[in-house]
C-alpha cells in the first residue's frame, strides 16, 4: 500500500513537473511570436471580404500578410463580425486585430494599439440629388444607417441625437438598406463607401454629401493593429517595426495602389 502511494505521488510529481516545463516553454516562446492569430472582419470591402472562391481578400488582408512576412511569423486569419473582434481578443481567441480599428481614447482604455498605418475621413452617403441639411437639427427624424461598434455609430449617436440611428452588423447591410430606401443616408469611412459601394453597380444613383468628418475625439488618429495590453511591448514592437518596414520598402504603396487611386497611408517616423 505504501509502495502504491509512493508510485502515485512520484507519478503526480512528474506530471506536474512536465506541465510546469510545458507552461514555461509556452511562456518563453510568447515574446518571439512565431505564430500569430489575427482577427479580421471579411465583410468590409475593399479592406477585407470573402471572394467568390471563399477566400479572404482585400487591402488589409494583403497588408496583414505583408506584416507577417516581415515578422517571419506564421499567421492565421480568423474571421469574426466586427463587433465581436475585441471580445475575441480579450477571450484569447485571437492575438491581434487588423480590421480598420480606429485608435481612439475610448478603445485605448480596453486594448493596446500599434502605431497607425492608415487614416481616412468619414462621409455621409445618400441618394444623388437629395439635399440634406447635415446639422443635428437638419437631420431630425432622418434615418441614419451605421455599422454597430464603429466610430461612425459613436459619432452619429453623440451628435445626431434627434435622428433615428439604425444599427447594422456589417456595412454591406447598411448599403443594402440605403439602396432599398429603408434609411435616408449612412455615415461611413470614405474609401469603404467609395470603393465598396459608390464605384460598384449597386451604388449607381448615390453620392457623397457634405464635408469630411475627422474629429479626433470620435474618429481617432488612424487605424492600428489592436492587441491585448499585456502584449504591447512584445507583439506591439514587432508590428510597429513591420509597419515601418512595409512602408519604407514600398510594399504598402504597392498594396495601396492595388485597391485605391489615392494614398491612405500615414507617414511613419
Amino acid at each position: 500500500m505504501q509502495r502504491r502511494s509512493l508510485i502515485a505521488r512520484t507519478t503526480t510529481a512528474l506530471a506536474l513537473a512536465a506541465l510546469a516545463c510545458s507552461t514555461f516553454s509556452v511562456q518563453a516562446q510568447g515574446p518571439e511570436w512565431k505564430k500569430i492569430r489575427i482577427g479580421v472582419e471579411g465583410a468590409y470591402p475593399p479592406f477585407s471580404e470573402v471572394g467568390a472562391d471563399g477566400k479572404l481578400k482585400g487591402f488589409e488582408i494583403d497588408l496583414a500578410l505583408a506584416y507577417c512576412a516581415e515578422m517571419k511569423a506564421e499567421c492565421t486569419l480568423v474571421q469574426q463580425d466586427f463587433d465581436g473582434l475585441i471580445p475575441a481578443l480579450q477571450a484569447r481567441k485571437v492575438d491581434a486585430i487588423i480590421a480598420s480599428v480606429s485608435i481612439t481614447d475610448e478603445r485605448k482604455k480596453v486594448i493596446a494599439f500599434s502605431k497607425p498605418y492608415y487614416n481616412t475621413p468619414a462621409r455621409f452617403v445618400a441618394k444623388n440629388g437629395v439635399k440634406f441639411d447635415l446639422s443635428p437639427a437638419g437631420l431630425k427624424g432622418k434615418k441614419i444607417g451605421v455599422q454597430s461598434a464603429t466610430i461612425h455609430e459613436a459619432y452619429a449617436a453623440a451628435i445626431f441625437k434627434q435622428s433615428d440611428i439604425v444599427r447594422y452588423q456589417s456595412q454591406d447591410q447598411v448599403f443594402l438598406d440605403l439602396k432599398s430606401g429603408r434609411i435616408d443616408l449612412t455615415l461611413a469611412d470614405m474609401p469603404a463607401a467609395d470603393f465598396g459601394f459608390l464605384k460598384k453597380p449597386e451604388g449607381k444613383g448615390f453620392a457623397f454629401v457634405g464635408p469630411n468628418f475627422d474629429d479626433v475625439k470620435y474618429f481617432g488618429v488612424g487605424s492600428g493593429v489592436g492587441m491585448r495590453k499585456a502584449d504591447e511591448k512584445t507583439l506591439g514592437k514587432k508590428f510597429n517595426d513591420a509597419i515601418a518596414a512595409v512602408q519604407a520598402n514600398g510594399t504598402f504603396k504597392k498594396i495601396n495602389d492595388k485597391y485605391f487611386d489615392y494614398d491612405i497611408s500615414i507617414k511613419q517616423k
